[in-house]
C-alpha cells in the first residue's frame, strides 16, 4: 500500500496505527522499507495494546539502517521512566488490555474506541457482557458496509452495538424496528450523511428505518453547512462567559456547545481544578495529608486534611482542615453514601401510551410537558449515557399525561419516563 501510494501521489505518506494486535511494529519496520514519510508511535511506558508502537524499540531496530531516525535512546528511555510514574496515577482508569490480541483483526475496533466502548459498556452494566459487545460491534459494522472507522464513525458503530444489545435486538432484526424507536443521536447523524457517505451510500433498509420520516443529506457535508461569522460568534460568548475568553474557548464552543458548556458549569462551581495535585483530585486527601497549591504566581496555598467528620442522616460530612496554618471547617456532601433508592415504575411494553426508558441513562433534557398534545414520532426526551445521546419519540397520538422523571435524574432499561393518555 505505501509504495503504490508513493508511486501515485506527491504527497507526504504519514502512517498512524494502533498495536492492539502486539505485532504493529513490523507494520511499521515494513512501511519504513517501503518510503513511509512519517509514522506515529509512543514512547515504551506508554506505548502498545491500544496505543500506538513503542518508539524506543523502533528507534533501536533502525540503528545502522539506512532510515536511522537519529533519536537520542538514552533520552527516550529517561522520558519513558517519567512517564511510567505518571501512568501509574491513571492506572484506575487504564481499560485497555495489558496484552495484544488477534480478535482485533476481526472486530477492526480502533485503539481509542476500545477502551472508550469498554468504559461505557461497564458504566452501563455490560462489563461482564463484553464478549457480546464485541460480537454484536462486528455484526454491525458489517451490517453498516463495513464502514472506515475512525473518530467519530467508531463511535457510531459502538453506540449502535450498545444500544442493540440493551434493547436485546440482534444486528440482523434491526430492521424489524418500528420508526419511532429511539436510535443514539451519533447514528442518526451518520445515516443522515452529516459525516460523509461511503461509496455507493449507505445500506437503504437500515438508513430508512434509522432515520424514519427523516431526509439524508445530499452530497458533501460541508457543502450545506451554515457559514459561521467568528467575529459575531466570538461577541457572543464573552459575552456569556467573559472577555477572557480565548480563540481555543471560541472553537471549542462552536464544535462542542454541550461538553464546554458542561466545562464551564463545573469551572464556575469549582474553580480551575487544574492547579491540584493529580492524586489529591483523582482520591482526595488522607487525614494528616498537607499539599500546596500555586493558584497564581507568587500566591501558594498549603493545605492539610485535619479530620473527617461522621455523616449526618443527608450524608453531609463536616471536613476539617488547616489553610495556611488556620484551622477551617466545611461541610461536603459524601457521594459514596447512597439513601433508599425508590424504585421507578416499569414500562408496559404493550402498552403504546407508556414511554419508557431504551438503556440505562440520565435524562439530558425534556422536549414536552404535561398537558400537550403529541403526534407519534414527536421528539418528548433526550437521553444520555456514556456520551450516547438517546432521543426518545412518542410512541403513539395523544396527551401527556404524566413526567416521571426530572432533567439530571438516573433511570434503568425499561423505567417508564412518561405516560399518555
Amino acid at each position: 500500500l505505501v509504495k503504490t501510494l508513493r508511486n501515485e501521489i506527491s504527497i507526504p505518506v504519514h502512517f498512524h496505527t494502533h498495536d492492539s494486535s502486539g505485532i504493529a511494529s513490523a507494520s511499521v519496520l515494513k512501511a519504513s522499507e517501503a518510503g513511509v514519510d512519517v509514522v506515529d508511535l509512543a514512547v515504551s511506558s506508554m506505548s502498545g495494546c491500544t496505543s500506538q508502537p513503542n518508539l524506543n524499540s523502533v528507534v533501536h531496530a533502525l540503528r545502522n539502517m539506512p532510515r536511522s531516525t537519529g533519536l537520542d535512546v538514552d533520552a527516550l528511555n529517561e522520558l519513558s521512566l517519567y512517564w511510567e510514574t505518571i501512568r501509574q496515577y491513571y492506572s484506575p482508569f487504564d481499560t485497555s488490555p495489558p496484552f495484544g490480541g488477534a480478535e482485533v483483526y476481526q472486530h477492526q475496533m480502533p485503539g481509542g474506541q476500545y477502551t472508550n466502548l469498554r468504559e461505557q459498556a461497564t458504566a452501563l452494566g455490560l462489563g461482564k457482557r463484553w464478549p457480546d459487545v464485541v460480537k454484536t460491534y462486528r455484526e454491525v459494522n458489517e451490517l453498516l458496509g463495513d464502514i472506515v472507522k475512525v473518530t467519530p464513525s467508531s463511535k457510531c458503530v459502538g453506540d449502535l452495538a450498545i444500544f442493540l444489545i440493551t434493547k436485546g435486538v440482534k444486528p440482523s432484526d434491526l430492521t424489524n424496528l418500528p420508526p419511532e424507536t429511539g436510535f443514539p443521536e451519533s447514528l442518526i447523524d451518520l445515516m443522515s450523511g452529516n459525516l460523509g457517505q461511503p461509496t455507493g451510500g449507505w445500506p437503504k433498509d437500515i438508513q430508512k428505518v434509522i432515520l424514519g420520516g427523516r431526509k439524508p443529506l445530499k452530497g458533501r457535508p460541508g457543502a450545506s453547512a451554515p457559514k459561521i461569522d467568528l467575529a459575531k460568534e466570538s461577541v457572543k460568548i464573552k459575552k456569556k462567559y467573559g472577555n477572557k475568553t480565548t480563540d481555543d474557548d471560541l472553537f471549542s464552543y462552536l464544535m462542542y456547545p454541550k461538553v464546554y458548556d458542561d466545562f464551564r458549569d463545573f469551572r464556575n462551581k469549582y474553580g480551575d481544578v487544574s492547579v491540584l495535585p493529580t492524586t489529591a483530585y483523582f482520591h482526595g486527601l488522607k487525614p494528616g495529608e498537607e499539599i500546596s497549591i500555586d493558584i497564581e504566581e507568587g500566591k501558594t496555598l498549603f493545605i492539610k486534611l485535619l479530620h473527617v467528620g461522621d455523616p449526618d442522616d443527608k450524608g453531609v460530612r463536616p471536613l476539617t482542615f488547616e489553610l495556611n496554618g488556620k484551622a477551617r471547617t466545611t461541610l461536603v456532601k459524601d457521594q459514596s453514601i447512597k439513601g433508599d433508592a425508590k424504585a421507578r415504575e416499569k414500562a408496559d411494553p404493550s402498552n403504546n401510551m407508556h414511554i419508557a426508558a431504551p438503556i440505562p441513562a440520565m435524562i439530558s433534557s425534556i422536549a414536552t410537558s404535561v398537558g400537550k398534545n403529541v403526534a407519534k414520532g414527536d421528539k418528548v426526551a433526550v437521553l444520555e449515557a456514556m456520551k450516547m445521546q438517546t432521543t426518545l419519540y412518542a410512541s403513539s397520538k395523544g396527551v401527556v399525561d404524566e413526567i416521571l422523571v426530572g432533567v439530571g435524574d438516573s433511570v434503568e432499561s425499561k423505567d417508564l419516563v412518561i405516560r399518555l393518555r
